[in-house]
């Protein structure tokens, strides 16, 4: 080993380890890269059967054809998230960006006045919104502000890293949110305000 040479793990490695850990094909975790270095990280659409068939991922929010396959669903919701943190993370220039790049991450240049969340609950790690219903994930503080109409409520995400969302399409349109502990449906949370 030379004291001078740096290694850096390839593209392909970081893609066979993560297809490993989250028991998902090397093909599928290739397809969702590619898709996301095309998109600089933000979003992608997919088309994969090791992947539940067609889907799409905006930030925090994923569905996938196979609909009803939670356990798949955040393994991909996994994957999804750690890919888009390591594109994020390579040096400008390095990533394509598009010319338009709709995203549900806040950053503090684009957080003005017009927030719907309490401002002392930081920056928001994701933002994003299903019917009616609007949602901010606050990692540092480890809150969750939900929007229903009028009425905003914060929860306790304890120990939760949430990543990912769903809303049921049943009459009750309840959010649920993926961590890396699984499916976390809200009312599993406690709620700290109102």
């Amino acid at each position: 080993m030379e004291g001078s040479v740096v290694s850096v793990k390839s593209d392909e490695t970081t893609i066979r380890e993560l297809a490993e850990r989250h028991q998902l094909p090397v093909e599928a975790v290739q397809a969702l890269f590619d898709a996301l270095q095309r998109s600089g990280g933000s979003s992608v659409q997919f088309n994969h059967p090791g992947l539940g068939g067609m889907g799409q991922w905006s930030g925090g929010m994923l569905m996938i054809g196979d609909m009803f396959n939670d356990q798949l669903k955040g393994k991909v919701s996994a994957v999804l998230h750690e890919l888009a943190d390591e594109i994020g993370s390579r040096p400008a220039g390095s990533a394509k960006k598009p010319d338009t790049e709709v995203s549900y991450r806040s950053s503090p240049s684009s957080s003005g006045s017009h927030n719907w969340w309490p401002g002392d609950l930081g920056q928001p790690g994701s933002t994003g919104s299903q019917n009616h219903m609007k949602y901010a994930v606050f990692p540092s503080s480890k809150r969750l502000a939900i929007k229903d109409g009028d009425t905003v409520s914060i929860y306790d995400t304890a120990d939760h890293n949430i990543h990912g969302v769903s809303q049921a399409q049943s009459g009750d349109a309840t959010l649920s949110f993926t961590s890396q502990n699984g499916l976390v449906a809200v009312s599993e949370l406690k709620k700290v305000h109102p």
